[in-house]
């Protein structure tokens, strides 16, 4: 794999035809480097690490312009829709669109045959799924679901699959920090009957989880009203 540091001017030229959404100067680009599609491009300092094209493709913030398009093109070029990320973390450009809450570009992924069970997820090692109920990208947790994506019992409690929650509970033994995470996840994706059944099973309704929030805090600071006001009413704690 050819690795071009981040200051290269075929790198530069490169991120700014993605970031842009030019993509007849992409075309070119590849045309005239032929192993550039599944080139690396190195970054030292702040966000240190190696990434294929189509990690820029769905980097931070996500949705750039004619972004499938620009997909659909260094796919075909030779770019790897599994490509990892090397440094911090070993996400796939998938883990970054599913992080920024990208469906399109989630969509162009998944089409060209991106892993949606992928691990390597900043979120305790996850797949994008993780990386999307844990930051609150809904829109991609769902396009995810609809593409056949597994769940574990706190993303399916974040989702509201209240069906699947009651499987995994009745069905399995999750001991009380499994409750609780998956109540915690139900409050921060504004779930209140899913809330309302891990409760009533143990969870722990004051436990102070990511980010050093309760479900109280999380549920305020997605704007889940709704879920906010029910744990006030029970006496629900929020951190000072």
């Amino acid at each position: 794999m050819t690795v071009l540091d981040v200051r290269n001017p075929v790198a530069v030229s490169v991120t700014e035809a993605i970031r842009g959404g030019d993509v007849p100067a992409l075309r070119e680009l590849l045309a005239a480097h032929p192993p550039l599609a599944s080139a690396a491009i190195r970054q030292d300092g702040a966000a240190a690490g190696t990434r294929s094209l189509l990690h820029i493709a769905t980097d931070w913030p996500g949705h750039f312009p004619h972004g499938p398009e620009t997909i659909a093109v260094l796919v075909a070029a030779g770019a790897d829709p599994g490509a990892r990320f090397i440094g911090a973390h070993t996400e796939t450009p998938l883990h970054w669109a599913a992080s920024n809450d990208d469906v399109p570009a989630l969509d162009a992924l998944v089409a060209a045959g991106a892993d949606i069970e992928a691990d390597g997820a900043v979120i305790a090692g996850g797949t994008p799924l993780a990386d999307a109920c844990a930051f609150g990208q809904w829109r991609a947790a769902r396009r995810l679901l609809a593409h056949g994506a597994r769940t574990t019992l706190h993303e399916a409690a974040a989702l509201g699959l209240l069906d699947r929650v009651t499987s995994l509970v009745e069905g399995g033994t999750p001991d009380g920090s499994d409750l609780t995470s998956a109540f915690w996840g139900a409050c921060h994706g504004g779930q209140l009957a899913t809330a309302r059944y891990l409760l009533d099973r143990g969870a722990d309704r004051d436990w102070i989880g990511y980010d050093d929030k309760t479900p109280l805090d999380i549920a305020v600071a997605a704007g889940a009203d709704e879920v906010a006001t029910w744990l006030r009413g029970l006496g629900a704690l929020g951190r000072p």
